[in-house]
């Protein structure tokens, strides 16, 4: 007799039940389901064929009608050939968002880790935190795709230069620099779609080509706006976070705008899409419409006289994917009007389905390939959460700190008067496009975790409007050891289709810090919670007040991060990624000029800190720290000359090489720099390297050209190699949108270190201008 015994078929339910509840809902095959055995025999089935036979056997199979379905972001199934309908619409700005129709949290996805917004983490300039971040992110979308709760083509980061302080958006993106964006964009791209080759983890997305960065101001809105924008400022400004985007994050997606750029709508200009996007810059993925900007450049721009036009025009400039109806809509009324081919339609398919096809979406059973074995286990774990915490502390600025009042002190500060709108805040500290977090910690919970709290608002909420709610707070600032203003802005000041009217605190903030300051028993500490900057001068002048702190919108475990600052558990060591202009600066700049570069002639001053010389409150790369760091340069290069290639009749104009003249590949400047720690307090430096090139009519002032995070332990040293490509980081870029490397002494500026390096073409050909 056999000794072995089967479970009974009740006992295997039970079993089944349990893993579906450890494992999340299982999702069902996109396409391709091995169970369907009329279907998962097609050629574009097998993942022995390679991609590109795959994708043209599918779309070969396909009718006009179901072209078309496919053709928009909640594309239709084709159920006679096994494939399900998908929802291309997801967000991953700073976390899973359920922005987008493709992501649903409830059942075993509750929530997904906020991390801080993006201009927070960017503060950080820790281009391994951001791909860190993108990989936990990834993980988690992965695990809610495998569950059913999400899709895997998230529409993320927004890389938009942060060009003016008003800007609603400017929170979402990596600050006003565009090396700094560019590095932001490529290392959060790979942190999202993986190191897998041609696998696709995720797909991500870089958003809004071009331009794009007024949602509404005085009367002008995203969805008329006609960006003015010179070859010089495209190619020295705007087009460099994507071009690092697509060529070195290998990104998948890139996102066209709703603003017009010269005339043109972004979304149907074929310069933008297929000459720039796909033939220069060599995407990889499909090219998709900001929402229904089909729809806008059709009847709010009236650039085309027919909505048959509209999707002709677009399809023809390069666009694959429609967010919106319109192309669903009509395209194949344009095909029967001969405005546009059925072949032009398939040209889009081949983008769209190829991403779908390196993401594993055709290949059957999602559990069984890579990363099916994500689930609820996988998001929102203490890992991801920590690394949340992390990124906020990294990415806290402290602007000012007087006579050293911080970090306070549990023993002598016992308590604490914790007053402000955003003192007890939740849902402001995640910013916008943010999903449901995991949990929260508020600026009052994480104070108190140090010391007894006394808790007044002071305003009701940020507009602050009344001052019934003062008389509480300048008490409880009488009462405690020291005091902790949690002040600034939320997405009811500054937000998408909202931009700012100023830069000052709203309604009546200022005056109950400085009642406040003036009553305070203890140390006054400043935090402020905003995307954009906002004129303190006030605060910083004043010395009553010893501290000012900036915590953008630091996530969920934002109110944490601001107490381990504040008591010095962790040591700051952000720096700011914008220029903080005063409010004067703002009667200067129309939000509708683009120009980065000074006007003097018609008293515009210019914009960031690459082109603006006037005064500010914080500059760009702002930050103090807890300890002293001191940084000399053990090794560079005082002469770097530049190869040419031979066969051209080229090389200088003005004293400057052309790049496409010279010979670039692994021409970089390598600097050695010896960075210690001469304080008692171990903390991590930034070092910020700018060069500024030698005078002339298209040079920024300064530029920064490299950047690094080094941890440091008091009274030690580390030595740190930064190299900067000469090509790619000291070249300018003339009026004509042609970049050039001028040749002279380019100073190299670290701090208050300077090094002087004298770049020369190493043999002229013919000198033509």
């Amino acid at each position: 007799m056999d000794s072995t015994t089967t479970p009974s078929s009740s006992s295997l339910l039970i079993f089944l039940v349990i893993l579906a509840v450890v494992s999340g809902e299982a999702r069902d095959p996109f396409a391709c389901d091995p169970k369907d055995g009329a279907n998962a025999g097609f050629p574009f089935c097998r993942k022995s064929v390679g991609i590109g036979e795959r994708v043209k056997d599918l779309i070969g199979r396909l009718t006009l009608e179901e072209k078309v379905g496919l053709l928009v972001n909640n594309a239709a199934g084709v159920p006679r050939l096994g494939i399900k309908g998908y929802e291309w619409w997801s967000e991953a700005l700073h976390g899973v968002s359920n922005v987008g129709p493709g992501t649903k949290f409830s059942g075993d996805f509750p929530g997904a880790t906020s991390f801080p917004q993006v201009i927070t983490t960017a503060a950080s300039f820790n281009s391994s935190l951001w791909e860190a971040i993108g990989q936990v992110v990834s993980d988690e979308a992965r695990a809610m795709y495998n569950g059913g709760a999400a899709g895997l083509t998230f529409w993320s980061p927004n890389v938009n230069i942060f060009r003016d302080p008003r800007w609603g958006r400017g929170q979402e993106t990596p600050g006003e620099d565009p090396v700094l964006a560019g590095k932001y964009a490529a290392r959060y791209v790979r942190g999202l779609q993986g190191n897998a080759g041609d696998r696709l983890k995720v797909a991500a997305c870089c958003k809004h080509f071009t331009a794009y960065d007024l949602d509404n101001w005085n009367g002008v809105d995203r969805f008329h706006f006609d960006a003015r924008v010179s070859k010089q400022e495209m190619e020295d400004t705007f087009d460099v976070p994507f071009r690092s985007c697509v060529v070195e994050g290998k990104v998948a997606s890139v996102m066209c705008s709703y603003n017009q750029v010269n005339g043109v709508p972004t979304c149907a200009d074929p310069n933008l899409l297929r000459n720039t996007v796909r033939k220069q810059w060599h995407l990889n993925g499909y090219v998709v419409s900001d929402c229904d900007s089909v729809g806008v450049f059709y009847d709010n721009q009236h650039y085309t006289n027919t909505p048959e036009e509209a999707a002709a025009d677009a399809i023809k400039a390069g666009l694959d994917l429609d967010c919106g109806p319109f192309l669903a809509v009509h395209t194949q009324d344009a095909i029967k009007k001969g405005l546009v081919s059925e072949a032009d339609v398939d040209s889009a398919l081949v983008n769209t389905v190829t991403v779908q096809m390196r993401l594993g979406m055709f290949d059957g059973e999602p559990s069984a390939q890579p990363f099916g074995d994500l689930g609820p286990k996988d998001v929102c774990s203490p890992a991801h959460q920590e690394l949340a915490l992390e990124a906020a502390r990294q990415g806290i600025v402290l602007l000012k700190n007087h006579g050293h009042s911080l970090p306070l002190s549990t023993r002598s500060h016992r308590s604490i008067a914790v007053i402000g709108p955003n003192s007890d805040a939740n849902v402001t500290m995640i910013g916008n496009y943010a999903g449901i977090p995991c949990e929260y910690t508020t600026p009052l919970q994480g104070i108190g975790r140090y010391s007894r709290t006394i808790h007044q608002k002071g305003c009701a909420d940020v507009a602050c409007s009344e001052d019934q709610l003062f008389a509480g707070a300048i008490d409880a600032a009488s009462q405690a050891d020291a005091t902790v203003l949690v002040m600034g802005l939320d997405q009811s000041i500054e937000a998408e289709a909202k931009d700012r009217a100023d830069l000052l605190l709203p309604g009546r903030q200022q005056e109950l810090v400085s009642k406040v300051a003036m009553a305070s028993r203890g140390p006054t500490v400043l935090v402020l919670m905003s995307g954009g900057p906002v004129d303190v001068s006030f605060a910083k002048k004043d010395p009553r007040i010893a501290a000012i702190v900036w915590a953008g919108y630091p996530g969920q475990a934002g109110g944490a991060a601001i107490a381990d600052i504040l008591f010095g558990v962790a040591n700051p060591g952000g720096k700011l990624p914008m220029t903080w202009y005063p409010q004067e600066y703002l009667s200067k700049v129309p939000m509708t000029t683009m120009a980065m570069r000074a006007i003097p002639s018609k008293a515009y001053p210019g914009r960031t800190y690459r082109f603006y010389k006037g005064p500010v409150v914080y500059r760009f790369g702002h930050g103090l720290s807890y300890t002293n760091f001191v940084h000399t340069i053990a090794q560079a290069p005082t002469a770097v000359a530049i190869p040419l290639h031979g066969h051209h009749n080229s090389t200088v104009s003005g004293k400057a090489i052309r790049v496409t003249h010279a010979k670039c590949n692994r021409l970089s400047i390598a600097l050695h720099l010896d960075v210690k720690n001469v304080g008692n307090k171990d903390g991590s430096h930034t070092l910020l390297v700018f060069s500024k090139p030698p005078a002339g009519h298209w040079a920024p002032h300064k530029q920064l050209v490299a950047f690094e995070k080094v941890h440091v332990a008091a009274r030690t040293q580390q030595r740190v190699q930064i190299n900067i490509h000469v090509c790619k980081y000291l070249s300018v870029v003339d009026r004509s949108g042609i970049r050039r490397i001028p040749m002279g002494q380019h100073g190299l500026h670290i701090g208050d270190t300077k090094h002087l390096v004298s770049i020369q073409a190493a043999a002229l050909g013919v000198i033509k201008s």
